[in-house]
């Protein structure tokens, strides 16, 4: 069962994230067709994740408390297809961030239920299983991106969005079968206690210093994953194909790092990793920010987009740690602070680099440096026992 399930979850994965990976060149282009300026691109962003994170906590939830979580899995391929489909025949600004917001929802409604499953049936390797999970959503990176490059290329946004969906539809059908295999749940309801318990675990000082961890890494990592499309196009002139090709190679490294770095940390604890990874992303982050030359730039921002998308699955892992329990509760609310209070970095490094998106590296930078200074923080203690949780 645990073999069988991991594949069909990261083909999944891959599934669910087409259309939303694909936003990263779609809403550029978008904003491009409607003559946006770069902060009003990252206000598409920041709509765009905020409406995911409204999604994870209650998609944790259900993990937790709801017997047949396959059923709710193969929802998910739905409600993104006909979201995004919606989110085609948008007209306007507002009616285009509020569609490509709730259609989000659906996919984020996956992450926490499918990785949370994934972290009940594989207790001793759960970074591991993360890591698994991780790599079929960034494949969809190496196929959405490029395909979207490419379409764009010959059609417009609209018609771009309706044909990433296809795949996505054709899972949710074969899904249908799968829903069965994933083991089900007690069913019950969340209880006071069960909020009161959350609250105790994240208002900590140790908590609060997690939950401040994880948002400074991602606002990082989302400040140069949504201002690099417009500053490979507005500072060095590349074609939507050729920038969608250039997203695509600078995020797989990181991708295929996710299971071995999440092995590691398994055995020898998250902090290491965490703060490694911080510290090289905010280097290279400062080289891009330096430099002139499209090769420079582009092996920098490749090493900062590699290395912390390498460790994702090692943080995901530290949220279970710190939690001691309630998975699929604890991913939901990891997600929501990744994926939605760091989503303002996006407003605020198109901001930055509305003179000269360069600028907006050395804000992804500065993110990087304060999540490598709160994960020194943490007490040693504390790596000790994400080795002793993993490994029990």
């Amino acid at each position: 069962m645990k073999t069988n399930l991991l594949i069909p979850f990261s083909i999944g994965h891959c599934a669910n994230d087409l259309a939303p990976v694909g936003m990263y060149i779609i809403i550029p282009a978008f904003g491009t067709a409607m003559n946006l300026s770069p902060p009003e691109i990252g206000l598409l962003f920041m709509i765009h994740s905020l409406g995911s994170s409204m999604a994870y906590l209650p998609a944790g939830l259900l993990v937790d408390h709801v017997a047949n979580r396959g059923i709710v899995l193969a929802a998910t391929f739905f409600w993104v297809s006909f979201g995004y489909l919606g989110a085609s025949f948008a007209e306007g600004f507002w009616a285009f961030a509020i569609l490509i917001a709730v259609a989000g929802m659906g996919d984020a409604a996956w992450h926490p239920i499918a990785t949370g499953v994934l972290a009940q049936i594989h207790k001793a390797k759960r970074a591991y299983a993360l890591g698994v999970h991780a790599i079929g959503g960034h494949i969809s990176e190496i196929i959405a991106l490029p395909a979207a490059g490419l379409m764009l290329t010959i059609w417009d946004w609209r018609t771009t969005i309706q044909v990433l969906i296809i795949p996505t539809l054709i899972t949710g059908l074969v899904f249908i079968f799968i829903a069965p295999k994933v083991p089900r749940h007690i069913n019950s309801r969340p209880t006071r206690a069960d909020f009161a318990g959350i609250w105790r675990v994240w208002t900590t000082r140790a908590g609060l210093r997690v939950i401040a961890l994880f948002t400074s890494y991602n606002m990082g990592l989302f400040a140069i994953i949504t201002m690099t499309p417009l500053y490979l196009r507005t500072n060095h002139g590349l074609d939507w194909m050729t920038t969608a090709i250039s997203m695509a190679a600078m995020m797989l490294p990181g991708a295929l790092l996710q299971p071995w770095l999440g092995s590691i940390s398994d055995n020898v604890g998250r902090r290491p990793l965490i703060i490694l990874g911080n510290a090289m992303a905010a280097g290279a982050a400062i080289v891009a920010w330096l430099s002139s030359s499209l090769v420079l730039s582009f092996i920098a921002l490749g090493v900062a987009l590699t290395v912390l998308l390498a460790i994702r699955a090692v943080l995901l892992a530290s949220a279970i740690d710190h939690a001691g329990g309630r998975e699929g509760t604890s991913l939901g609310l990891t997600f929501a602070f990744m994926d939605g209070f760091a989503a303002s970095a996006a407003v605020l490094a198109g901001l930055a680099g509305k003179n000269d998106l360069s600028n907006a590296f050395l804000l992804a930078s500065s993110f990087s440096i304060v999540a490598v200074f709160l994960a020194a923080a943490t007490p040693k203690s504390s790596r000790l026992q994400a080795v002793t949780t993993a490994s029990g």
